[in-house]
């Protein structure tokens, strides 16, 4: 397998197995750790742990929502500027948390570019 797609599966799965015991902040722990067993290079470093979460984060606000036929979510949408599209709100919640994901990863990469050298 490719270094990326090792990358992908363990940000995702570590991220599904800390988010059992630990807060949101669980995404960027797994990012951090990926980043440190399976170093990538340029871009690939953030994009990677970023599209993990960022799909993980948007299924799971999905299958959430669906469940109660996505009320809270329209009436958040409603809330912010979003014209009560809640497809736009899971893109956003997924945006945010993969973002926090892939700038963990950049840490994990920087450190382990310190401690090899």
């Amino acid at each position: 397998m490719k270094k990326k797609t090792l990358n992908f599966l363990c940000t995702l799965i570590l991220a599904i197995l800390l988010s059992q015991f630990l807060p949101w902040w669980s995404v960027m722990l797994s990012g951090f750790v990926s980043a440190l067993i399976i170093p990538l290079k340029k871009a690939s470093v953030f994009v990677v742990p970023c599209l993990a979460i960022l799909l993980l984060w948007v299924c799971t606000s999905y299958y959430l929502s669906a469940s109660n036929d996505f009320i809270l979510a329209k009436k958040i949408s409603v809330l912010l500027p979003l014209k009560g599209n809640f497809y736009v709100l899971m893109l956003l919640t997924g945006l945010i948390g993969g973002i926090a994901a892939g700038v963990a990863a950049i840490c994990g990469k920087q450190l382990s570019s310190i401690l090899k050298s």
